[in-house]
């Protein structure tokens, strides 16, 4: 992908089962914080949507979609980087991929 490292608009996000880093809203529960997540069609244990990839069947960790501001396609393997991207700060989504120019 161009440009990997990069928060995206959640209207982009691939639908497809593969997992992505999203920035979940803060919350009264806690601030704004990255989580790894996946979308999922409908199955027997929830509805279809966004869930944590550390969900487990019983345990569907799920986000509805306002709960998520952005996403951003898992970074390579890079040694040199031990930790996963800050949370987006910016105003919401007419800063995401220079859409407010």
């Amino acid at each position: 992908m161009d440009e990997p490292e990069r928060w995206r608009h959640m209207s982009t996000a691939p639908r497809d089962g593969s997992r992505i880093l999203v920035t979940v809203r803060p919350s009264e529960q806690g601030p704004a914080e990255v989580d790894l997540a996946y979308w999922s069609r409908a199955d027997q244990f929830a509805s279809e949507g966004w869930r944590a990839s550390d969900s487990s069947p019983g345990r569907v960790i799920e986000y509805a979609d306002p709960e998520l501001k952005c996403w951003m396609p898992l970074p390579s393997a890079n040694i040199s980087r031990g930790s996963l991207p800050a949370p987006w700060e910016g105003e919401d989504a007419q800063q995401l991929d220079g859409s407010g120019i």
